[in-house]
């Protein structure tokens, strides 16, 4: 897909993950314990990535993956778009291609965000109703929260 001068592409090899890595290592705030050899094995088990590129240049400035179970569901991660490209929609552009411009756009999605509500709820996300519950990370087996 031809967005201005940007292309949104769904090829998973033509991810830069350096580029996905420096962005997410040092300006996202989710996950900031992560190291880089989950965010590769992420990427690499990813259910779908999309990607951001400029057209005169091929460097990738935006980025989302997606896990699913390939038939229902499916979680959206790690979108971002690089400060000097946002503005222009590019965000709901990728956000767009990813959930509505493929094989799960008749998927039930789901996230996690602490600042973009507005974004995600043009697109459809609401908040979740009384039957949600979600088990937080490093909740431990024997039924306690485990410290970090």
């Amino acid at each position: 897909m031809a967005f201005d001068e940007y292309q949104i592409d769904d090829d998973a090899s033509r991810i830069d993950r350096d580029a996905a890595w420096a962005f997410l290592s040092t300006e996202a705030y989710w996950n900031a314990d992560r190291v880089r050899a989950e965010f590769d094995t992420q990427v690499a088990v990813a259910w779908r990535v999309v990607g951001a590129y400029e057209s005169r240049t091929g460097r990738m400035v935006g980025f989302a993956r997606a896990i699913s179970d390939g038939c229902r569901f499916a979680y959206l991660a790690d979108v971002f778009v690089l400060p000097e490209a946002r503005g222009r929609g590019l965000g709901v552009a990728v956000v767009t291609a990813m959930i509505d411009g493929g094989p799960g756009a008749a998927f039930r999605w789901s996230l996690h965000t602490a600042d973009a509500h507005g974004l995600y709820e043009r697109l459809g996300f609401s908040k979740p109703d009384h039957m949600y519950l979600e088990r937080p990370r490093g909740y431990g087996v024997d039924g306690a929260a485990n410290a970090h």
